[in-house]
């Protein structure tokens, strides 16, 4: 059964080098353990989603552009997330400030082609169906 995320939760991306944080406003007053709980749209770049390091994606044009310049050799650039749609699928049967709640399952799309998953949800004591 998926676990429901909450502010802290780690974060990967399939083109970042380095974990990220989940940041969870408490603008819907709903916690889970003791922290705000996540919804789907808690997707916003540098408020909600922090960055994964450096960024290998060539479809990142900071990437593309230094990967020129070094004569094709993949050079990787300082991350910024780009996530303009929600979180995906979420839980519709749980909601978090009127939106399905988020859990362990889901996925985010980053417009560099990138694909942001939670490695650890923040919580372990609530489970969402």
């Amino acid at each position: 059964m998926p676990t429901q995320v909450c502010m802290g939760a780690m974060m990967t991306c399939s083109f970042g080098v380095a974990p990220s944080s989940l940041v969870v406003l408490p603008t819907n007053r709903v916690m889970t353990s003791n922290m705000p709980a996540a919804n789907i749209m808690d997707h916003i770049p540098m408020v909600n989603i922090l960055p994964f390091g450096m960024c290998s994606s060539l479809a990142n044009p900071t990437v593309a552009a230094a990967t020129s310049a070094a004569l094709g050799v993949l050079t990787p650039m300082p991350c910024i997330p780009v996530t303009p749609a929600p979180w995906v699928p979420g839980t519709p049967d749980v909601l978090v400030g009127n939106m399905p709640a988020l859990n362990n399952t889901c996925t985010l799309n980053c417009a560099w082609g990138g694909v942001i998953s939670i490695s650890q949800p923040g919580q372990m004591q609530c489970e969402v169906s």
